[in-house]
């Protein structure tokens, strides 16, 4: 098997509406579909950045919570890839999202930073 890249992030939220507002809005994910799933009472929404497909955000039901952040057993959280952790700190402050203090990467000197999505999954930027 030879794996040739990353197809997508699948993201189960607690609130749709919240979490596509935050995440179209506030991220500036693209919309590439939506279908509600009348069988499962379930939205699933594709999500791009530059034209690439990258998120699946769905919504079921009643899920269950992340036991713990972000020490708990599986995904431990995501990372996106920013020109200027700077900027991208301000922009998400000035839209109420708060932001952890920047960080530099001990090994690459790069700046990085954490904050979370609407329901508490870990999110980090990263600047290249």
């Amino acid at each position: 098997m030879k794996i040739t890249g990353l197809h997508h992030i699948a993201i189960i939220c607690s609130d749709y509406e919240k979490s596509k507002a935050f995440y179209t809005e506030i991220l500036g994910f693209d919309i590439i579909q939506e279908v509600y799933r009348e069988e499962r009472h379930s939205y699933k929404l594709d999500l791009a950045i530059n034209n690439h497909y990258v998120i699946e955000l769905f919504s079921f039901p009643n899920p269950p919570a992340r036991p713990s952040r972000p020490e708990a057993s599986g995904l431990r959280h995501i990372a996106f890839a920013v020109k200027n952790v700077d900027e991208s700190v301000d922009y998400l402050n000035a839209r109420n999202v708060e932001t952890e203090p920047i960080r530099i990467d001990e090994y690459t000197g790069r700046k990085f930073t954490f904050f979370s999505d609407p329901d508490n999954l870990p999110v980090e930027i990263y600047e290249v």
